[in-house]
């Protein structure tokens, strides 16, 4: 048999953690000597130990932990409740990492600071287009909010095109609207050029006006990290006389598939201020 140290070192655990466990019940010593109180485990006990932190780095808690170890959960139950803490841990994974690029953007746009562009920016005219579209709301115009809900829209807008038997005749479009009232919400559009008639009801044809005058810029890599690229635009218009006149149009001009390799130009319209 094993004192509670040896058997906290064979499990790579602490002994501070071992005697918690025996005083909720979740992990008893096999025995206890009568005369000198030192708890004593058996090697079998390690297989228990193993399910009790496995379960526990999974997020439960440790009052289901005991269930399940106990049986008190049945097998079909328990694989359940695993896939569904998977899922959990894997949004909590995509979400760290979306705020971890958020965090990146904002630092590269704070190194970026008082550097201005000065042939990236180009003043242009932006011509009508006809385009079917899709539209949602986001909580704000963070990347991170505004990402999934273009992402999402795109994919279903591909889907109903390729369903209609459309094809897209030039590149996507995302625009966006403040939502009256909305508290920093913003409406999301999602659009592909269209020339067919589009009969199918969940898709909206517009005709997107054209834009006298729209500051234009560039960017490469992931919308995600567009927020340096955002604001060396707005810099620019600032520094040159304008006023932007509404949220930019995202252009998506090239797509090869993964996000840190696609080409965005940005379409700020502009007035002079």
């Amino acid at each position: 048999m094993f004192t509670i140290g040896d058997f906290a070192r064979h499990g790579r655990v602490s002994v501070r953690m071992l005697r918690h466990y025996d005083a909720i019940g979740l992990l008893r010593p096999a025995r206890v000597d009568p005369f000198t109180g030192y708890r004593l485990y058996t090697a079998d006990q390690l297989a228990r130990l193993n399910r009790i932190i496995a379960l526990k780095d999974l997020g439960f808690t440790l009052h289901r932990v005991r269930d399940i170890v106990e049986e008190r959960v049945g097998p079909e139950e328990l694989r359940g409740m695993l896939r569904l803490r998977r899922a959990e841990l894997e949004s909590a994974v995509a979400e760290a990492t979306r705020r971890l690029t958020g965090v990146e953007a904002r630092l590269r746009a704070i190194e970026s600071e008082g550097r201005m562009p000065t042939d990236e920016v180009v003043i242009k005219s932006v011509p009508a287009v006809r385009v079917a579209e899709l539209t949602a709301e986001a909580a704000g115009f963070d990347p991170r909010d505004v990402g999934p809900v273009v992402s999402s829209l795109f994919e279903e807008l591909c889907r109903l095109l390729a369903e209609a038997g459309i094809t897209p005749t030039g590149p996507g479009i995302a625009r966006y609207e403040d939502v009256p009232d909305g508290d920093g919400r913003v409406t999301v559009h999602a659009a592909l050029p269209v020339s067919a008639t589009v009969r199918d009801g969940a898709l909206r044809v517009v005709d997107l006006p054209a834009v006298e005058r729209a500051a234009t810029i560039v960017h490469r890599g992931s919308m995600d990290e567009v927020v340096p690229t955002a604001q060396a635009l707005g810099r620019w218009i600032e520094a040159h006389g304008y006023r932007a006149a509404g949220h930019p149009r995202e252009v998506t001009l090239e797509h090869p598939g993964s996000g840190g390799a696609w080409v965005t130009e940005l379409q700020a319209p502009v007035i002079p201020a």
